[in-house]
């Protein structure tokens, strides 16, 4: 696989610093069930790299130490680490909001029948992988089946009480573009996902969230490949909007990969830009945070300021 890394130093991002942060952000390795092309972090099923329970705990000392209060797991199938479950209930024993980034195809995956009531017992967020409600959409990007696997694990959330507007346990759609594209305004999309899984089978959710694809790992490589990675380079750099700066995710988040090392976010994360200018592990932020911390930036960091925004929880910007 092609590495896009160095072409990403040519457009002249503009810099940012961190703010109060209020977020850990901890990705529990690569293993996944599927393989999917947008898939930012080229993870599946043969990938072997998953967070020990000891760099779990220096995670929670450290959400401890900085009075932490949301703790957003992903992956990967997050889920499929071993330590997930010990890592949950240790959480929300302190007191944590825990989101659960979630490939939906796994809560019906033998062997992890159970998470879903895992989940809905320990009242873990749900933020659920769909990026289109139309199957044909769907499976050309995840592959054949996700899409009856994805609304079967979402009708067997529902049944637990997730997306019900009289239920406090919060489920969350994501919507990826296919290609050279932007997301489509939020509002307008979640109302039509909203309809149509409704009418079609039955499932509530409570928000959708639009992601733009970051042209790095699998998604880079194709649009490489393709000859396409300029084009849209230049597309995210002509919708640029200085406003979205003002929210962007890593303001108020801290980046954890598998083995404790910290990152500015997910995707400085999958292209090794470490925080500060070198590698850094958690343990050594237990000493102390350094104040104003300047942000790692590259031309990938158009694709979270483009057209709306795009960040962990969807567009920025109506």
């Amino acid at each position: 696989m092609r590495d896009v890394k160095p072409l990403l130093f040519k457009h002249g991002f503009p810099g940012i610093h961190r703010g109060q942060l209020k977020i850990l952000q901890m990705n529990l390795g690569y293993l996944c069930n599927l393989s999917c092309l947008h898939c930012h972090v080229n993870a599946g099923p043969k990938r072997t790299e998953l967070m020990t329970r000891e760099t779990m705990e220096i995670a929670l000392e450290f959400a401890g130490k900085y009075q932490l209060k949301q703790l957003d797991l992903t992956g990967g199938s997050p889920e499929m680490n071993p330590g997930f479950r010990w890592l949950v209930q240790t959480a929300r024993t302190q007191g944590l909001h825990v989101m659960d980034r979630c490939n939906p195809t796994i809560l019906v995956e033998p062997g992890f029948e159970s998470t879903a009531g895992f989940l809905a017992e320990q009242q873990v967020e749900v933020i659920a992988s769909l990026p289109c409600y139309l199957e044909d959409n769907v499976d050309a990007q995840r592959g054949k089946g996700v899409f009856t696997a994805s609304i079967k694990a979402l009708q067997k959330l529902n049944s637990l009480g997730y997306g019900r507007p009289d239920s406090s346990l919060t489920l969350n759609l994501v919507f990826n573009p296919q290609g050279l594209a932007l997301p489509p305004p939020q509002e307008p999309l979640e109302a039509a996902y909203r309809q149509f899984l409704s009418e079609h089978f039955n499932v509530q959710f409570n928000h959708l969230f639009t992601i733009t694809n970051m042209p790095i790992q699998r998604f880079g490589a194709v649009l490489l490949a393709k000859g396409q990675l300029e084009d849209y380079m230049n597309l995210l750099k002509q919708a640029y909007r200085p406003a979205n700066i003002e929210r962007v995710m890593c303001l108020s988040l801290l980046s954890v990969d598998w083995q404790g090392f910290v990152y500015d976010c997910d995707f400085n994360q999958m292209l090794g830009i470490p925080i500060a200018g070198r590698a850094t592990h958690m343990s050594e932020l237990l000493e102390g945070m350094p104040e104003a911390m300047t942000i790692a930036v590259a031309d990938h960091c158009f694709g979270c300021t483009a057209g709306q925004g795009s960040s962990c929880s969807g567009a920025l910007a109506k």
